[in-house]
């Protein structure tokens, strides 16, 4: 006999943020399997391979951690794009506090870990607590559903964004050996072209993505990380009231870029091999600028910056948002993975000093988002039940 499906289930879940999630979450922990296991050199020789051609031929995981990431990267800009023109960031007050908050959240952490690394010749990895992993933060903050104001999943983008944003702005002038201006100011004729498309109100998609192909090109030869393309890519699209392109695009990249992209990603990622000494590591000065830099450094610093913007009537809160909650993105924002790990490459060249600094990203991410998501149910919970009341 015949099973018959209920096609709303399936749409449920491929439109479910929160499921997204899970499926980001399940693909860490089966990559972290991977790597301690035999399966492990037959993985990495797997990502190693290169695919493509001149003068495109890159190794898988060059293709999913700069292309598939500039993907994302798009769809999270344009949907801040679209917060700025007519939603939670279309005032300047409250495009000012993830900003803010985001600035916050790279000074304090960059001074803790000089403060435990000073004199040291680990201080070069000052920029490692500085970032934010906007995917993994977005989907902790999804897994909460009702719990948190919808404004929050907006505020904790815009400020993931900004702190990414400002990583790169790091890589590029502290952590990049060479940034080759000819191919920067390529890509920089490119955005002006995309900006003249949406000046002169040209709607059709395919006039902005097939350039869009050619800024990525340029961003990444740059010398400047590629997935910046997305977000200045994102930023050209025109939008209107009703059916309007960028409405279109992100609807169409949501559920790839959810279920597909993402996951691929976190596959690539966190393929970390657990060594014993990598344990007594946490405790040096190395593991502990970056543990306390990411999560106690990322609350303090986006908490404080955010009090002091809003003090000072720079910025408002988001809607339906306290000052618990913003305490709650703080943690969330301690997430640093991804991109701190990226920079901890650039920061060491002893593979003893990587080791330790991946381990530590990873145990300092894991607490961070455990705390957030702990911390953030808590209060929804509190909330819900003083409503019933």
């Amino acid at each position: 006999m015949a099973v018959k499906t209920n096609p709303s289930i399936f749409k449920q879940f491929f439109t479910s943020e929160k499921n997204g999630g899970i499926i980001l979450l399940c693909c860490v922990v089966i990559s972290l399997i991977i790597a301690n296991t035999s399966y492990r050199d037959g993985f990495s020789n797997l990502l190693a391979q290169n695919i493509g051609f001149a003068p495109i031929n890159y190794s898988i995981s060059a293709w999913i951690n700069d292309g598939l990431m500039a993907v994302f990267f798009l769809l999270v800009g344009l949907e801040i794009k679209r917060e700025l023109i007519g939603g939670e960031l279309s005032s300047v007050k409250k495009a000012s506090l993830p900003v803010l908050a985001a600035l916050g959240g790279m000074i304090v952490p960059a001074l803790i870990y000089v403060a435990f690394n000073y004199g040291k010749t680990t201080a070069t990895g000052w920029g490692i607590p500085m970032a934010t992993d906007i995917a993994f933060a977005l989907a902790i903050i999804a897994m909460l559903g009702k719990n948190v104001p919808p404004s929050l999943k907006i505020f904790l983008a815009a400020l993931a964004i900004a702190d990414d944003l400002g990583a790169i702005l790091v890589i590029a002038i502290f952590y990049t050996a060479q940034i080759h201006w000819d191919y920067l100011l390529m890509a920089g004729g490119v955005f002006a072209l995309l900006l003249s498309l949406n000046y002169f109100k040209v709607k059709s998609l395919w006039f902005y993505l097939v350039p869009g192909i050619f800024l990525w090109y340029f961003v990444h030869h740059s010398g400047i990380h590629a997935t910046i393309a997305g977000v200045l890519l994102a930023f050209t699209i025109p939008t209107g009231k009703l059916h309007s392109p960028l409405e279109k695009l992100e609807h169409a990249l949501t559920v790839p870029v959810n279920y597909l992209i993402m996951p691929i990603f976190a596959l690539a990622n966190t393929n970390i091999s657990f060594q014993k000494e990598m344990i007594n590591g946490l405790a040096s000065p190395l593991g502990l600028g970056i543990i306390v830099g990411l999560f106690a450094g990322k609350t303090i610093g986006v908490s404080l910056f955010s009090w002091v913007a809003v003090k000072s009537k720079l910025a408002n809160l988001p809607s339906g948002a306290n000052w618990k909650h913003v305490i709650g993105v703080g943690m969330l924002a301690g997430i640093g993975f991804t991109m701190s790990i990226f920079i901890a490459l650039l920061s060491f060249t002893d593979a003893a000093d990587i080791s330790e600094a991946k381990f530590a990203i990873l145990c300092a991410s894991v607490f961070a988002g455990v705390a957030g998501f702990v911390y953030l149910k808590g209060i929804g919970k509190a909330r819900t039940s003083n409503q019933g009341n």
